[in-house]
């Protein structure tokens, strides 16, 4: 039997919360609130790293940053294993449509076809380089990305250029699935083998743009933070270690413009399953994942884009649909975008690779919660580390700042750091020996060489996916 067509969507700095299917109110999703209400949310799902490059490394290696030696902003060297390459191996036609952002000559990444793609990069990387006249052109500070506190003020309802990007992604998506499963000239599809399709857009990612509709319709319903810095030295600075002093009113347009970006994406994807189905397509036999590489602070703590381990930034929505296999349920236990690469070979029937810091997520899928190790792991840089184990957040931030615990059970918002509270003493003791062994902290083992999980390969037949 064939092996089952894939469709992987992905957005960029979504923050889990704002969705209809979360229980917010005010951001309407009715194509993520859909795959939900039929597929499985994973509730507690991490990112491997909240930053752009190295969180969709990972999530392409199956690996943790140590793992891959993305600790950083840094790319996967060329040539390196990635699910996408693993899948072509089994026949699979890999095609991504938008943003991969690969930094290195490896622009493919295993994907056999990229339509749409995010520009810009390879430059970094040119054989031969002379840095001196490269550094003849590089912006003087502040003549570059604009500072958190000018993205929050420029907010406003325009066009810019994520949301052309990200338009003509699509575009180029729903042309692609027209040519591949109705062939303008033979009507018929152009290739019998199974198809993962990856459709990667910019949005939300500021800067804070959206069209007027959308800005109109969200800045007098949305919610806003207007919280102040907690003490610790790392948590209470925004993304470029500044603070961020703005006016309410300005905190609510940019947060108008993120929910605006959210309702465009979600609108996309509903055209690429529309798309889909309009061409005789039955989505019941379709994996259909959704993710996005890490969230967006929007204020909370004070604090605005991403690298830091609040939920706001280091929790990310997941959703995986495969009706035929899988009943709707709400999964609590602690994921990792890593898991996705041992979970999809699982699914699709192929063989789990050695050495990946993945988990198959098919029990969760099944309601089968017993033996999982509930435990997610992020890093940013090298020595800012975050393991969540059932519901204690610890962090470890280098020998020169404090450790920071939260007790998500009891502290929802991360409101109070536990870490020298003597009742989390012997959950401190395991977090510290746990750090060690991923390579971490003073104590750090240093001979790792991947996170330590076990994942058994279970084959079906090919294609039967049970």
């Amino acid at each position: 039997m064939k092996r089952p067509n894939i469709l992987f969507l992905m957005s960029d700095q979504h923050r889990a919360d704002i969705t209809g299917y979360e229980g917010n109110t005010v951001i309407r999703t009715p194509t993520l609130d859909r795959l939900a209400s039929t597929g499985v949310v994973f509730r507690h799902a991490y990112t491997p790293s909240p930053i752009c490059v190295p969180a969709r490394q990972c999530m392409m290696a199956g690996q943790l940053p140590k793992t891959c030696q993305c600790e950083g902003w840094i790319d996967l060297n060329p040539g390196y294993r990635t699910f996408a390459r693993e899948f072509s191996r089994y026949a699979y036609n890999t095609v991504c449509a938008g943003k991969l952002h690969h930094l290195t000559q490896d622009q493919m990444q295993g994907w056999t076809e990229r339509i749409a793609p995010d520009a810009g990069m390879m430059d970094r990387y040119i054989e031969g380089a002379i840095e001196a006249e490269f550094a003849r052109y590089t912006p003087k500070p502040g003549r570059g990305k604009w500072s958190n506190q000018r993205e929050i003020e420029e907010a406003r309802a325009v066009e810019g250029p994520y949301q052309k990007f990200d338009a003509r992604v699509m575009d180029a998506s729903l042309d692609f699935l027209d040519r591949y499963f109705a062939d303008p000239v033979y009507g018929r599809p152009q290739s019998h083998r199974p198809l993962l399709f990856k459709a990667s857009l910019l949005q939300p990612h500021y800067p804070f743009f959206t069209d007027k509709n959308r800005f109109e319709y969200y800045l007098d319903r949305v919610p806003v933070y207007c919280d102040e810095p907690c003490d610790h030295p790392v948590l209470s600075l925004s993304q470029q270690n500044r603070p961020v002093h703005v006016s309410q009113q300005a905190i609510r347009r940019a947060t108008a413009a993120y929910y605006g970006m959210i309702d465009q994406v979600d609108t996309y994807f509903g055209q690429i399953l529309n798309k889909l189905e309009a061409l005789g397509e039955n989505l019941d036999d379709w994996i259909v994942v959704y993710t996005s590489d890490h969230g967006e602070m929007l204020g909370q703590h004070g604090i605005w884009e991403k690298t830091r381990f609040y939920e706001g930034s280091a929790r990310v929505p997941l959703i995986i649909r495969w009706p035929e296999k899988f009943q709707s349920r709400v999964v609590d236990e602690n994921v990792n975008l890593c898991d996705l690469f041992a979970t999809l070979c699982d699914l699709a029937g192929l063989d789990i690779p050695e050495g990946l810091d993945s988990r198959s997520l098919r029990p969760l899928l099944q309601g089968e919660s017993r033996g999982w190790i509930n435990e997610a792991v992020s890093q940013f840089q090298r020595e800012h580390v975050m393991i969540k184990q059932d519901h204690l957040k610890y962090q470890y931030y280098g020998g020169k700042s404090p450790e920071a615990l939260f007790d998500l059970e009891k502290d929802p918002e991360e409101n109070s750091n536990e870490a020298r509270n003597p009742v989390y003493a012997k959950a401190m003791t395991s977090f510290r020996r746990r750090l060690s062994q991923l390579g971490h902290g003073p104590n750090a083992d240093k001979s790792y060489k991947h996170a330590g999980y076990r994942t058994k390969s279970i084959k079906p037949n090919a294609g039967d996916g049970t």
